[in-house]
C-alpha cells in the first residue's frame, strides 16, 4: 500500500456537507483515509471570487497507481461538477490534488508529484503542517513546518470551527 497525501478543497455549496460526501467517495475508490487535517478557510488563490473555499488535507492509504489515482480523482471531481477548461482556477464544488505520493518524484504531461505549488499555498501547508509538520519534500527536504515558515502567502487561513 502507498502513502498519499491529498489536498481538497472547494467554495461553491454546502461546504460541510459535499466534504462529507467526498470522503465516502475517496473511501469507495481511491483507499482508506487514515488521517485528516482540520478543515481550513481560505480567499481564493490565484484569482478572484467572493466565495472562500474550505480546504483540507487527507493521508490515505491506496494500491491505485498515481496514474490511477489521478483518473479516480477526475472521475470524482466530475461527480461534483468539475468540467476542466483551458482556464487554469475556478469556483468549484470539489478539487482533489495529489500532494505526495510516498516519497516519489514523477513528471508526466498530465501528472507532477509532488504537486510543484505545494511550497507557496499556505492552505495547504498549514494543514499539512497540523498532521505531518516532519514530513519532508522529497525533493526539497524541508518539513512541512519549515516550508509553512518560509511560505510568502499572506492569506489568511483559519480553522472552521
Amino acid at each position: 500500500m502507498s502513502k498519499v497525501f491529498l489536498g481538497i478543497g472547494g467554495n461553491i455549496g454546502n461546504k460541510e456537507i459535499i466534504f462529507n460526501r467526498v470522503y465516502l467517495f475517496i473511501e469507495n475508490n481511491l483507499g482508506k483515509i487514515v488521517t485528516k487535517s482540520s478543515v481550513y478557510e481560505s480567499p481564493p488563490w490565484g484569482f478572484h471570487t467572493e466565495e472562500n473555499f474550505w480546504n483540507q488535507v487527507l493521508i490515505i492509504e491506496t494500491s491505485l497507481s498515481p496514474e490511477e489515482l489521478l483518473q479516480k480523482i477526475h472521475n470524482i471531481e466530475s461527480a461534483f461538477g468539475r468540467k476542466r477548461s483551458n482556464k487554469q482556477y475556478a469556483s468549484r464544488e470539489m478539487d482533489i490534488d495529489i500532494l505526495y505520493y510516498d516519497d516519489i518524484f514523477m513528471e508526466t504531461e498530465t501528472l507532477t508529484i509532488p504537486h510543484p505549488l505545494i511550497p507557496q499555498r499556505k492552505f495547504v501547508l498549514v494543514p499539512l503542517a497540523e498532521i505531518a509538520p516532519e514530513f519532508k519534500h522529497p525533493l526539497r527536504r524541508f518539513t512541512s513546518l519549515q516550508m509553512l515558515e518560509n511560505c510568502k502567502d499572506e492569506s489568511v487561513v483559519k480553522k472552521v470551527e
